[in-house]
C-alpha cells in the first residue's frame, strides 16, 4: 500500500468528519452519513482504492471541500490513476454553484489528467478556454500548452504561446524575472529551439531563406543558443557562401565549448571549399588549449597525420594522452603504433584496438548536464528531464 495515499486519505477522513460534524452543530438532528464510516473500514482494511469512492461520495462539493477533491484527484494522478482524477475532478464542474475562480481551478486539474491520459485534444480546447477565460490560469495553462504542443510536434503554435509568455518590457526597459516553461527551463531558450525545430523542417523543403529567418530568431531569443548557430553554419554551407559558414560556427566557441566538436564536420568543409585550411588548423589548436576535448584532440591529430605524417601524430598524441588520457585517444594512439610496424606485434595490436572499440561501443557517448540521461547520440530535447539543450558530448578520463 502506498504510504502517502494512506496518509492523504487518513488527512481526508479526519477532515471529512471534522466538516460534518461541523454541520451537525447546526444541524443536530443530522448524523455523518454511511458512505463516511464506510471509507474508514475500507481504510483500516488496507483498502485504500474502495476508501476514495466512499469519501468522494461523502464529501459534498463546496467551497470549503474543493482543496480536498482536488488533493485527493492529483494524487490519483500521480499514481496513474487517470480514470478516477478525471471523475474527481469531472463531478467537481458538475457543481456550478462553486464560484468561477474554483471552477477554472477544476479545469486546470482535468487537463493535467488529460495530457497524463494522453488526451491531448481535450487538455487543449480546455486550456485554450482557460487562457481566455481565466487570468488567474493564464501562464499555468500556456505552460500545458507548451507541453502539448512539444509532444505533437506542433511547431508552430509553440512558438505564438511561448512568445505570449515572454515578460514585457517595462518603459524604462526593465523586464520581470525570465518565465519558465513546461520543463521549468526559462521560456526564451525553449523558443530558440522552437524556431530551430521550424528552420529543420524549411531545410528539408529547401526552404533555405525562410530557415534562415527562423535561426536568426533563435539567436534574438537566445544568443547562447548553439544549436541555431550549428545549424546556421550548416545552411550557409549548403548555399555556398562558406565565409558566412565559418563566422556562424566559430561562434560556438563563444557559446559554449563542449559543443565545438559539433562544428568540426561542416568547419572542415568551408574550409576546404575555400582551399586554405591553414585557418583551420590555428583555430583548432587554439580550442584545444581553452577547452581540452577528446574530440578536438583527435581533429588536431588528424590534421598534423596529414601535413607532417604518423610519427608526428604520434608523438602528438602520446604527450597529450600523458596529461588527458581517454579511451577514444587510446584507440587513434594504437592505430598509430601498428601502422608504423609488422609482424606479430602488430597483430597483437590490431587485437588491443578491437577491444578498445568495443569498450567504447558500450559506453554513451553524450551525457544530459540535468538529469543524467546517456547516449550515443546527441538529442536536443533529453528524453529524460524534457529540457532543451543540455545533452553534450561527455568529457573525462574514463569515458568520452
Amino acid at each position: 500500500m502506498n504510504d502517502v495515499l494512506v496518509f492523504v486519505l487518513l488527512f481526508a477522513a479526519i477532515g471529512i468528519g471534522w466538516w460534518l460534524g461541523r454541520r451537525s452543530v447546526v444541524a443536530p438532528g443530522a448524523d455523518l452519513p454511511g458512505q463516511y464510516y464506510t471509507g474508514l473500514n475500507y481504510l483500516l482494511d488496507g483498502r485504500p482504492d474502495g476508501a476514495v469512492d466512499a469519501f468522494i461520495d461523502a464529501l459534498e462539493v463546496n467551497s470549503d471541500t474543493l482543496e480536498t477533491h482536488i488533493a485527493l484527484g492529483n494524487l490519483l494522478r500521480k499514481r496513474g490513476e487517470v480514470d478516477r482524477a478525471i471523475r474527481i475532478h469531472q463531478n467537481l464542474l458538475a457543481r456550478p454553484s462553486l464560484p468561477r475562480p474554483q471552477i477554472h481551478q477544476a479545469h486546470l486539474e482535468l487537463a493535467r489528467d488529460y495530457i497524463s491520459a494522453g488526451l491531448f485534444d481535450r487538455a487543449e480546447r480546455l486550456l485554450l478556454d482557460l487562457v481566455k477565460d481565466s487570468p488567474e490560469q493564464r501562464r499555468a495553462s500556456r505552460r500545458h500548452l507548451l507541453e502539448i504542443f512539444q509532444s505533437q510536434r506542433e511547431w508552430t503554435q509553440a512558438v505564438e504561446v511561448a512568445t505570449a509568455l515572454l515578460p514585457r518590457k517595462s518603459l524604462l526597459g526593465s523586464s520581470s524575472a525570465a518565465p519558465r516553461g513546461a520543463s521549468r527551463q526559462p521560456v526564451a531558450v525553449a523558443l530558440a529551439h522552437y524556431h530551430c525545430e521550424l528552420a529543420a523542417e524549411m531545410m528539408e523543403q529547401g526552404s533555405l531563406q525562410d530557415a534562415r529567418k527562423q535561426l536568426h530568431q533563435a539567436l534574438h531569443h537566445d544568443r547562447r543558443c548553439v544549436r541555431a548557430s550549428l545549424m546556421l553554419g550548416e545552411l550557409e554551407c549548403q548555399a555556398g557562401h562558406f565565409k558566412a559558414a565559418i563566422k556562424a560556427l566559430r561562434k560556438v566557441q563563444q557559446q559554449d565549448p563542449d559543443y565545438i566538436s559539433e562544428t568540426l564536420p561542416a568547419l572542415h568543409d568551408a574550409y576546404s571549399q575555400l582551399g586554405d585550411t591553414g585557418p583551420l588548423r590555428q583555430y583548432l589548436q587554439e580550442c584545444l588549449q581553452s577547452s581540452p576535448a577528446t574530440p578536438l584532440l583527435l581533429a588536431v591529430v588528424d590534421d598534423i597525420r596529414s601535413t607532417s605524417g604518423d610519427a608526428s601524430a604520434l608523438d602528438f598524441l602520446s604527450a597529450q594522452l600523458a596529461k588527458n588520457p581517454s579511451l577514444s585517444g587510446l584507440s587513434r594512439l594504437i592505430e598509430l603504433q601498428g601502422a608504423a610496424i609488422e609482424g606479430p606485434v602488430r597483430e597483437n595490436l590490431g587485437l588491443l584496438e578491437k577491444l578498445v572499440g568495443r569498450l567504447l561501443a558500450e559506453r554513451p557517448s553524450y551525457r544530459c548536464g540535468h538529469c543524467g540521461f546517456a547516449g550515443r547520440h546527441l538529442h536536443w530535447f533529453c528524453p529524460g528531464c524534457k529540457h532543451w539543450g543540455t545533452v553534450k558530448s561527455i568529457r573525462g578520463n574514463r569515458v568520452d
